[in-house]
């Protein structure tokens, strides 16, 4: 598996050809998935070649974005059937790696350790310093490509989603949670 090789090929076209909208569905959060899985992984001591796999999947997860929003799950599958064979992956690691790419789809199913990490690594931010800021770029996409019409709106559905998250990995859940919380607190603050 040539991985860089990969990386490199998906974010070029990320970066060239995916409509402008997307502020927050584009190659930036790709390399953001990317590092968290990669973060996670180490740490929930999981193996060179399953990672080698879980980090394909975070790097291709959302290809499926070039073609717009709906089913980009599947899409993003599509993306790595078609492209990773040109990089040494075999059938049988591009079906595990759209296994985990599917574990993203919402609402969040995984089922089994590196879906759990992918799905963690997808929502890394929401337990990040950097929150307010993803939020806002998400946002903005949101505007354009869902008709959301304004922050207050947003709020509400930030509440919703934040209540009703959760972490999967142990790793997540230790490194995440609290700073999760204090978001959703800070959000409820403003709402009323």
């Amino acid at each position: 598996m040539q991985i860089e090789q990969a990386r490199e090929f998906i974010l070029y076209k990320l970066n060239r050809e995916l409509p402008v909208c997307f502020h927050y569905h584009n190659a930036t959060h790709a390399v953001d998935v990317y590092t968290a899985a990669k973060l996670i992984a180490g740490s929930e001591g999981v193996g060179e070649q399953e990672t080698q796999l879980l980090l394909t999947a975070a790097l291709y997860h959302d290809s499926g974005f070039l073609f717009g929003q709906k089913d980009h799950e599947i899409r993003s599958c599509e993306n790595a059937r078609l492209y990773l064979p040109n990089f040494g992956y075999s059938p049988d690691d591009i079906e595990q790696i759209c296994d985990i790419i599917m574990a993203t789809k919402m609402p969040q199913k995984p089922h089994n350790h590196l879906g759990e990490i992918i799905c963690d690594a997808d929502l890394d931010y929401l337990g990040r310093n950097d929150f307010f800021v993803l939020s806002k770029k998400l946002f903005s996409e949101l505007v354009i490509t869902d008709g959301l019409k304004t922050e207050q709106e947003w709020d509400k559905l930030q509440i919703v989603f934040l209540e009703n998250h959760h972490y999967f990995t142990k790793t997540a859940i230790r490194l995440r949670d609290s700073v999760k919380q204090l978001h959703l607190e800070e959000i409820i603050k403003r709402t009323v």
